[in-house]
């Protein structure tokens, strides 16, 4: 997994509610024990993309971050430690986005808000809030569909606890399954891997061994010289 875990959240169009999701995610983080990789207190911070027509900034002032009604302010209220601003034309995001990054680089978990820095970045795990009808998505919305792990098509007027809990359920989910991807392609061999190998990365993981075997049959890696039927 890559550090810190990017957590993206896009929409359909402006006013979709990417910044009321996240502020309620922020919050149930804030509030519950550490999510799936964390086995400590997290701490969380966030960008909030803005895409401009000619200028480029990223805005850590909080005097401007912090003032009133502004989707910056309710990200600090609802937890987020650190919280940045970013402003580009799309043929400069390339160059302001891995600086951003970068300077929230010591936090564990960020939540980036924004299609068009959500489809340069491929976070770790993206929800998109559509709305509307897929046909009535722009070009740029649509392409971020298509990175979408998890996809909310009609928006609450207000995200309860159970809501909450099941999203965080399901990002824990496939930030798990994606971690588990990752070390099977890197430490399988010509398509094959171990049993021994395979149980190793189920143990370190902290998962069960069948979750390694499922994951393995999609990836179509075969696991060899099985021991005890574990797969």
């Amino acid at each position: 997994m890559k550090h810190p875990l990017l957590i993206g959240i896009g929409g359909a169009h402006s006013g979709a509610g990417k910044t009321t999701l996240a502020v309620a995610i922020l919050r149930y983080f804030k509030t519950h024990p550490p999510i799936y990789p964390f086995t400590h207190s997290p701490k969380y911070g966030a960008i909030k993309y803005t895409k401009t027509a000619f200028y480029t900034s990223i805005i850590d002032d909080k005097n401007i971050l912090y003032q009133k009604d502004k989707d910056t302010r309710r990200l600090f209220d609802a937890g987020a430690e650190e919280v940045l601003w970013v402003q580009s034309p799309a043929n400069e995001i390339n160059n302001v986005m891995p600086i951003a990054i970068g300077r929230l680089s010591h936090l564990d978990c960020i939540i980036i808000e924004g299609n068009s820095a959500i489809e340069f970045l491929e976070p770790d795990v993206v929800v998109f809030i559509t709305n509307v009808s897929n046909k009535n998505i722009k070009p740029s919305a649509s392409r971020v569909l298509k990175q979408a792990d998890i996809v909310i098509e009609k928006r609450p007027l207000h995200y309860s606890s159970k809501n909450i809990h099941e999203l965080i359920g399901c990002i824990e989910m496939i930030v798990r399954k994606k971690e588990i991807e990752s070390i099977l392609k890197t430490r399988s061999n010509e398509g094959m891997i171990t049993c021994s190998d395979a149980r190793k990365i189920a143990e370190e993981l902290g998962v069960h061994y069948k979750e390694i075997g499922k994951v393995a049959n999609k990836l179509k890696i075969k696991i060899k010289n099985c021991e005890l039927g574990c797969f």
